[in-house]
């Protein structure tokens, strides 16, 4: 499974810094993973709901550590990107 593309939106809160929607081998989109500046540094947070229960469940996330190292890295390779384009316009 190869990323295609990721599209990054830049968000200016204390711990939210983006969203971002990854599209995999140009067919499938994953929309609303979370861009998060956490303690250790920024990773990302997979799009979830609220269940009635009050707690929240990944509505699609990585079955693997694999896959999870892959997905943050080019997330966070895009949210480089983005930053650095937003900046050089201010």
């Amino acid at each position: 499974m190869e990323i295609t593309e990721v599209r990054v939106t830049l968000w200016d809160e204390t711990r939210l810094k983006g969203f971002a929607n990854v599209t995999f081998d140009n067919v499938f989109v994953v929309r609303g993973m979370k861009i998060i500046n956490g303690n250790s540094g920024l990773f990302i947070a997979m799009p979830s709901r609220k269940r009635s229960n009050g707690t929240y469940q990944d509505v699609a996330h990585p079955v693997n550590r694999e896959m999870r190292r892959m997905l943050e890295e080019k997330v966070l390779e895009a949210y480089d990107v983005e930053l650095l384009e937003h900046s050089s316009l201010l």
